[in-house]
This record gives C-alpha cells, sequence and structure tokens, in this order.
C-alpha cells in the first residue's frame, strides 16, 4: 500500500484505527492477494478529497472498492450514491471518522 507522503507516526495511528473499511465495514487485508478478489484489499482515502490535508481528521483506510467508486466525488454526494444504497452504506452505517467528516455536510 503506497503512504501517499504521510508521516510514519500518521500511518500508524490510522492503520491501528481503520481494521475495517470505513465505508462498508469489511476486514481490510494489509497485502493485495496474489489471487482471488482484490477488493478487500486496504487503501488510503483522502476523506475529503483534497491531498495537501494530511491529517487524523482527514486520513483514513477504506477497502480498494469503496474507495474506486468513491473516487473524486463529494462525500455527501457518495454516500447516496446507487452504489452506497446497494452496499447498504449510510450516513449512521459508516465508521465515526466519516460520520464526523459528514455531519458539516449534511
Amino acid at each position: 500500500m503506497k503512504n501517499w507522503n504521510i508521516p510514519k507516526w500518521l500511518a500508524n495511528e490510522v492503520i491501528e484505527r481503520d481494521k475495517h473499511c470505513v465505508y462498508c465495514g469489511v476486514k481490510m487485508l494489509d497485502m493485495i492477494p496474489k489471487y482471488g478478489s482484490k477488493n478487500s484489499a486496504a487503501s488510503w482515502e483522502y476523506i475529503i478529497n483534497d491531498e495537501t490535508m494530511i491529517t487524523r481528521k482527514n486520513i483514513a483506510r477504506c477497502c480498494v472498492a469503496c474507495n474506486a467508486n468513491k473516487g473524486t466525488k463529494k462525500l455527501s454526494e457518495w454516500i447516496n450514491s446507487k452504489y452506497c444504497e446497494e452496499k447498504g452504506i449510510t450516513k449512521d452505517s459508516v465508521a465515526d471518522i466519516i460520520k464526523a467528516a459528514l455531519k458539516p455536510e449534511i
């Protein structure tokens, strides 16, 4: 998993906090599997799509599937997407870090 210039102390803190995808809740793998689905592999996420905001409130880990689908969409818009609806992802089901990020937006 590439670290995107995230300081080691912050990366370690986020890795310890986010054992499951902050969006869908799947238990994440730290290594991309050679065979089978890569969707549960861990990836770094900028909750607010600004890679200069490298803070514990904006950096999280999510699964590759959620990260790929969210892309650069605004969190408050993505949370209401068809993907989230199909996966059962709601503003109430996400991790606390995401709930905190959604409060000012929703």
